[in-house]
Order: structure tokens, then sequence, then C-alpha cells
């Protein structure tokens, strides 16, 4: 029998996107930041995103460097202090955090920082906050992606409590971050909100929600979210953002259950950006139905 000639083997049909998958150090809570790197790096994440907050190792720039180098996991993103928890972290001036959350990135290596629009009752930073992030924007080539966020709902009632506003893409801002389980609580359609985010959709957090008034954050596939739909998108579009998962493992009964959602929750990511492509590169539409909306 002659022997095969292997250099004409065809390329294979699956080709996965340049997108990278990060585990923001948010998602181990009430685990460490420390802890996240180690996940990470244990599932195989591309990177991190550091969640600024009190836990006094994510705002220590040189601890974060060690972990990422005894780890081999490279920061991708710099989530700034921008929650009710984080008042008081890297001072109590928003410019002064967003200026720190910059200088950590740019050290870091980090091409991202994720920053939330202002409460409405930091009335001066909310009036200067779309010219303010504009100018910080041209003093760094570190990306400032604004995140959409939600109206605060108590039953019937609603209240608006981010200024310019929740809904990002009503002010002009030079990127965004996407966030799916934000989408989910704002009762926003999604994919209408990318549409509008166009090619200034720079980042993306991923998770997924049921429309609840919290913010549920739950693994991809478990709520009502086109998390699959996006995911397919960005692969045929050539996204070169970064694909952050965001889930709430607060529940997790063991280590070992927080784990396997991390590790579900990249499995799907992972799947659905290769998917696309190979949906693409073979002529068909791609996934229908239910699993093609992102949901289970």
């Amino acid at each position: 029998m002659r022997a095969r000639n292997l250099s004409h083997v065809a390329e294979p049909v699956v080709r996965i996107p340049d997108a990278k998958v990060a585990l923001s150090t948010a998602s181990v809570y009430p685990e460490s930041t420390a802890t996240a790197f180690e996940i990470a790096a244990r599932l195989g994440y591309d990177g991190v995103e550091i969640m600024v907050w009190t836990d006094p190792v994510s705002q220590d720039i040189e601890a974060l460097r060690r972990l990422s180098d005894y780890h081999a996991i490279p920061v991708l993103a710099v989530h700034a202090p921008c929650l009710l928890v984080t008042q008081r972290v890297w001072s109590t001036d928003p410019w002064v955090k967003l200026q720190r959350a910059r200088a950590a990135a740019e050290k870091l290596g980090a091409s991202t920082v994720v920053v939330h629009p202002p409460f409405r009752w930091q009335r001066q930073y909310a009036r200067d906050f779309v010219s303010g992030i504009w100018r910080m924007a041209h003093e760094t080539d570190v990306r400032f992606a604004v995140e959409n966020m939600y109206p605060w709902r108590y039953r019937d009632r609603e209240m608006l409590a981010y200024a310019p506003d929740w809904d990002v893409t009503r002010e002009d801002y030079r990127h965004f971050t996407i966030d799916l389980s934000h989408t989910a609580t704002s009762r926003a359609d999604t994919l209408a909100m990318v549409d509008r985010m166009g090619d200034r959709l720079g980042h993306v957090h991923l998770a997924d929600g049921k429309g609840s008034a919290k913010d549920e954050h739950l693994v991809p596939g478990r709520g009502d979210q086109p998390c699959a739909e996006l995911l397919e998108r960005l692969a045929r579009s050539g996204f070169d953002g970064h694909v952050v998962i965001e889930v709430n493992t607060r529940r997790a009964m063991s280590a070992a259950e927080r784990e396997a959602d991390l590790a579900e929750a990249l499995a799907f990511t992972r799947l659905h950006l290769a998917s696309a492509n190979a949906a693409s590169r073979s002529g068909s539409p791609g996934p229908a139905g239910p699993a093609g909306r992102g949901g289970s």
C-alpha cells in the first residue's frame, strides 16, 4: 500500500478566530484574585480581566505582574473600580480611578480598561464623562470601553441610576463593552444594541440572564440571551477584541462546582466562536433554533 502524502491533507474546516477568551477575576468571588489566575491557567483560558475591588491584590500592580508571570496567564483587561463597594478604592475621585486603571493596563500589557457610566449623583463627573473619556482615549493606546448598564428596579418602580444613560449607545464613545447579563436586566434587545455599537464594540462580557431585576451573570446557555448568536457574529466579523467570561459562581457549593461552571462557560464560548467559522467555510448558514439563539 502506497504511503499517503500528508503534505496534501486538506486544511481543517474549523478555524478558531483571533478573539481571546479571558476569565474575569470577579467570576471566582468570593475566592481571591490569585485564585482566578490559578483557575484560568488550569482550564486553558487565554488570559484574565482584573476586577479592581477591595481585594488588595487586585489593586497591586506588582503582585498582579508576579501572578501573571508565575501562571503564564496574561492580563488582557482591567476593570476600573466603578462599583458601589469600590467607591474608596484608588481614591474617591473617579477621574483618578480611571488614570490609575490606565496606568495599570499599560504596565501589565492589557489592551482595555472597562468603565461604567457614572452614577447620577456623581453630577460633575457625569457632566464631563463623555468628553473626558474621549480625552483619555487620545492619551493612550489602551481602549476605554464603556459598558452598558441597566435601570434599577424595585417591584414596579424603576430608578435611572446611571448618567448620561445606562444605554451607552445613546452617547458618542470611541469603544464599547457589551455585557449580556446587563442587557437581560435592562430587557434590551441585545443584538440591536450590538448593531448600534457597530465597529466600536471592542470588548465583551459574556454571561446570561433571564430578565430578572437582579444582575444575574449566569453561565452562558442558562438564560435567554443570544450568547451563541453573538459569538457566531463576532467570529464571522473578525472581531479582534476580547470575550471575557464574567459569571456569578458565589452559590457554588464547592471549588469543584465553581471550576465546572467556569469550564462549561469556556467550552460554550470556544464552541460558538468556532462553529461560525466552520459554517462559513462549509457554506452552511450556521446553527438555527434555540441553540443558535443562545437558549438551552
